[in-house]
């Protein structure tokens, strides 16, 4: 029997040491846990609301691999990037985070959207993107002073945005997925890619091509091959280009490769010698990421970026292609909140409306207008 209780003895004091060694390792956890949220990001993208807990509905029927989504959110386009976000959380049982990109004066806004409607079970971050950060990279036309839309270069930034994620998706805001966004996230990218973007000669692009919008297929459309810099770089001018709208990052490799300093660095020198197109149609955001993965990108599957359904009213599509599309894209001027869209009906099945009354969509009028 004095065995038995020496035995005993020699258990009590295992569990003892063991409990000790598990509290001392919570408290370090929490004070890791403490010191994650509370630090500050060097480019003052300060995390502001962090929505951890999955109710343990959904926590049953979703699966536990966490997928990244980057969205920004400026103020007047609040509306958009409310039902991309509905889009795709609706479509996917994996467990997605939302790190919404905004600025100051937008996050009060976008918490009580978030917070009062369908949407008060999504998983978010709120992040508060320092425009200082473009200081000296960026040309600012004094005329056109308010045509700068900071939150167009947060996807620049992806690794400060999410630290701790090896791979994230980005989605502009004008965008509905109508598939599950975990086929996105699995696409495969090559060894020493830091992304994949959807090529612009990519066929389901192809079957329309954008009238009076220059070369918007390839580098000469956005690069001034005109200027020593660009010709230095030996890029071929008839290059496919890709669009930066919807994207698949590799983090680990952006890092290693140092992508974001990378395009600083072209922003800067633009600013110096105005290496891009005068011509340019698009973004103002695309140039530097055409030289900096030029032949270093992965695709996308062409059915994950349908666009251009914002480029003119009228219907480019058929609807049993626009249904059958996994993300669509409505990038060009005609917005799907906006003035006359095409399959504007179909994204406003995903629009939640903005319980402050703030963000009103501005209606489409009657088929006379539909015929200008």
């Amino acid at each position: 029997s004095s065995e038995f209780s020496v035995n005993i003895s020699i258990l009590i004091v295992a569990v003892v040491i063991f409990l000790l060694v598990l509290h001392h390792n919570f408290l370090g956890l929490s004070d890791f846990l403490k010191r994650e949220l509370s630090d500050s990001n060097p480019l003052g993208l300060q995390p502001i609301d962090f929505i951890p807990a999955v109710p343990q509905r959904l926590a049953d029927e979703r699966s536990d691999k966490e997928i990244s989504v980057v969205i920004a959110a400026s103020d007047e386009r609040l509306g958009g990037a409310i039902a991309a976000m509905n889009s795709i959380y609706r479509h996917t049982r994996s467990n997605v985070v939302f790190h919404i990109v905004t600025l100051n004066d937008t996050v009060d806004h976008l918490r009580l959207w978030l917070s009062n409607t369908a949407l008060k079970n999504l998983r978010y971050r709120i992040l508060d993107f320092d425009p200082r950060v473009l200081e000296g990279k960026v040309q600012v036309d004094s005329q056109k002073a308010d045509t700068l839309k900071p939150l167009t270069f947060a996807r620049f930034y992806l690794p400060n945005l999410v630290p701790h994620a090896e791979k994230a998706i980005y989605v502009d805001d004008d965008i509905i997925v109508q598939d599950d966004i975990l086929e996105l996230y699995n696409t495969p990218l090559k060894p020493g890619h830091a992304a994949a973007f959807s090529d612009d000669c990519d066929s389901t692009t192809n079957k329309v091509a954008v009238r009076g919008a220059g070369n918007q297929y390839n580098y000469i459309g956005f690069l001034d091959y005109k200027k020593e810099t660009i010709r230095k770089l030996a890029m071929k001018a008839n290059t496919c280009s890709f669009n930066p709208g919807v994207f698949v990052a590799n983090l680990t490799e952006w890092k290693l490769q140092n992508i974001t300093k990378q395009l600083e660095k072209w922003m800067a020198l633009n600013v110096a010698e105005e290496l891009y197109s005068r011509t340019l149609s698009g973004s103002i955001t695309t140039p530097p990421l055409l030289i900096v993965f030029y032949k270093q990108h992965s695709s996308i599957d062409p059915m994950w970026n349908v666009r251009h359904l914002g480029s003119s009213a009228g219907k480019r599509y058929s609807p049993q292609f626009v249904k059958a599309a996994k993300l669509l894209h409505w990038n060009g001027h005609f917005k799907p909140w906006g003035r006359t869209a095409s399959y504007a009906e179909v994204w406003e099945k995903w629009y939640v409306p903005d319980p402050t009354g703030k963000f009103s969509l501005i209606r489409r009028h009657s088929e006379a207008y539909e015929a200008k």
